[in-house]
């Protein structure tokens, strides 16, 4: 059969395109390594009871990275730094991120310097070797009106310096709040990304904490492309109780949509820590859901 070299030229210009597209994808996907962990307060009774031993269910059920919340006293679930690292390791663990609220005690106003507290915190989380120091909330005080908010935004960059000298960054951590409250007409939550600086600062989305306070999860990430290096994943189905709305269950049968989020996140962002949380279990047990929810997103190629 005779092809023309018009013809001949088109389909080898189309095949061209397509190999080059797909080495394209293929080298996306070597830049992009990510991080697949656990918030340990997914499993905050065990941590309680025994956390070596269920440092050591985690890690049997396929984790291997995990991410605190829980830092009292220079003490990671009762562990310095140095000998909670090494539990980690021995159990063929990491810790990348960790939550520990920065708040009022942190700063100290007339000296404009963070206190030793802070100060520890941020040492400590160096030590055992974390990329993120992320906080958790934001205290009421800062969001009664729109430039106590702005003027502490410059605290969150200041911390983004100090996490920097140590090779780490500051990161935060939604509520709900953050989208429901809205000062001088703006949502607390564009208030904070306007207002810090991404290469000091980053953002840990919550995917599902936001729709108590009437966010979605699409929305923002299509809002803030390139802003989120971290997630919390999760998903959201009615309250049985209390007075929320939502609460979290196993990943894909809520309402928040999860493996497209996660996708329009990794279409803008390489390296992101996905850190799997979940709060509420519907009769299961905590490590059973923390069974199913890894399953579930490495089924999606996580």
């Amino acid at each position: 059969m005779n092809i023309s070299r018009r013809i001949f030229l088109r389909n080898s210009t189309f095949a061209l395109a397509g190999t080059t597209l797909l080495s394209r994808q293929l080298l996306s996907q070597a830049k992009d390594k990510h991080i697949l962990g656990i918030q340990l307060y997914s499993v905050r009774d065990d941590m309680k009871k025994d956390p070596s031993g269920t440092l050591k269910n985690l890690a049997d059920i396929g984790y291997k990275y995990v991410e605190h919340a829980n830092y009292v006293d220079r003490k990671f679930y009762g562990y310095n730094a140095a000998d909670f690292k090494k539990l980690l390791k021995d159990m063929g663990l990491e810790m990348r991120s960790g939550h520990t609220v920065m708040g009022r005690q942190h700063w100290d106003e007339s000296k404009k310097d963070f206190t030793d507290a802070w100060k520890y915190t941020v040492e400590d989380a160096s030590k055992v070797g974390q990329d993120y120091v992320i906080s958790p909330w934001l205290d009421e005080s800062y969001r009664k009106n729109y430039d106590d908010l702005k003027k502490y935004m410059e605290v969150f960059n200041k911390s983004g310096e100090l996490c920097k000298k140590s090779g780490m960054r500051f990161g935060y951590h939604n509520h709900d709040f953050e989208f429901r409250e809205k000062l001088n007409g703006e949502k607390v939550y564009d208030i904070i990304l306007k207002n810090t600086d991404p290469q000091l600062v980053i953002q840990q989305l919550d995917i599902g904490n936001l729709y108590n306070g009437g966010g979605n999860a699409m929305d923002v990430v299509k809002q803030y492309p390139g802003r989120f290096l971290s997630l919390h994943v999760k998903d959201e189905i009615p309250a049985s109780s209390g007075n929320e709305k939502y609460e979290s269950a196993v990943l894909g049968v809520g309402i928040v949509n999860v493996k497209d989020v996660l996708a329009e996140v990794r279409k803008n962002n390489e390296n992101v820590h996905y850190i799997i949380e979940q709060e509420s279990y519907q009769g299961k047990s905590p490590l059973q859901c923390a069974k199913e929810d890894l399953g579930i997103m490495k089924s999606w190629g996580y």
